[in-house]
């Protein structure tokens, strides 16, 4: 029976990344995902996506070299988050609590065992629309942007890891995620490893690093709000000269379809839309697909391509 504290986690917040190429990485989420600009401070810049309740969706930060700076998750309650930061202090991987940024209450800082930076919050500040943006519809964030891929919310994050299995069992422990699905190669370890925290079949994938280099990022996911959206966003990429990838196409895993893309800067970003798939069922049970599975590619038969299991960031 899932214990009621696997819901202390609401949901994946916000996502810090690095971009050697700043001025043309803001174009992207700006201008092309229709994203708005709510603070700039030193080499930063915070964007929300439009129906995000939270003052910010990503934290775009120049950088030498394209990857990942902190994820944040919101605790489901202060008691939420009382519960979490014990356990991750529990296993030694916390480095202490920290201001908030942007809206965002007191944060819990930690790494996994990859490295991989991430901080856990409760409290926050909901977004205030503008005249500019007030939406006609009361019970959505701002009003709908109607131009570009028009990106609603943050979905998920995939990090690349060297070890599977050590880094998907601590942050199951430390934030009581639940696992959806997972690849099982034929010597036994894990590929990859999907996790959620409600509804959404997934919030948090972590995959197998074939360089074995460490705290690297595999993508992140947009969600807009449906397949004609995703085909619509490959025309628009195609026309900006934006280096599509892979799909538009159907995963086998989870079922989403799917847009990857490379932003400017180098990162991959996914555009995601699950249909009507939700796992209602608190105790889902796992599914496991076999390294021989796999091999047939995606749900309608499109190979996994290369570059999907070498290309990560920072470069390697």
């Amino acid at each position: 029976m899932t214990d009621h504290t696997a819901f202390d986690v609401a949901h994946l917040a916000n996502v810090e990344l690095y971009t050697p190429k700043f001025d043309e990485s803001l174009w992207f989420f700006r201008d092309l995902l229709a994203m708005r600009v709510v603070a700039e401070q030193g080499d930063s810049v915070y964007l929300r996506t439009w129906d995000d309740y939270e003052l910010y969706t990503i934290k775009l930060t120049r950088r030498d070299a394209a990857g990942v700076g902190r994820t944040s998750f919101r605790a489901s309650s202060q008691e939420a988050l009382d519960r979490r930061v014990a356990a991750i202090e529990e296993m030694g991987l916390g480095d202490g609590w920290v201001d908030g940024e942007v809206g965002t209450g007191r944060t819990f800082r930690f790494r996994d065992p990859d490295g991989h930076e991430m901080g856990i919050y409760y409290e926050t500040e909901r977004y205030t629309a503008s005249d500019e943006d007030r939406p006609a519809l009361k019970n959505q964030a701002s009003a709908f942007p109607g131009r570009g891929v028009n990106a609603r919310r943050i979905d998920h994050i995939n990090y690349l890891a060297k070890d599977v299995e050590a880094n998907g069992e601590f942050l199951a422990k430390a934030l009581g995620m639940r696992e959806s699905e997972r690849i099982r190669n034929d010597d036994g370890r894990f590929a990859a490893w999907w996790f959620h925290f409600s509804l959404k079949s997934y919030d948090v994938v972590y995959s197998d690093d074939w360089t074995k280099h460490g705290n690297r990022l595999h993508h992140i996911a947009f969600a807009p709000d449906t397949r004609e959206d995703i085909l619509k966003a490959a025309d628009i990429f195609l026309e900006n000269g934006i280096h599509i990838e892979s799909g538009p196409h159907k995963h086998t895993i989870n079922q989403t379809f799917f847009l990857y893309v490379w932003e400017p800067g180098g990162n991959r970003i996914e555009f995601a839309n699950a249909g009507a798939r939700l796992l209602l069922d608190p105790d889902q049970p796992v599914v496991e697909w076999s390294q021989e599975e796999r091999k047939k590619g995606q749900a309608w038969g499109m190979k996994t391509i290369e570059s999907f299991h070498t290309h990560g960031t920072p470069l390697v």
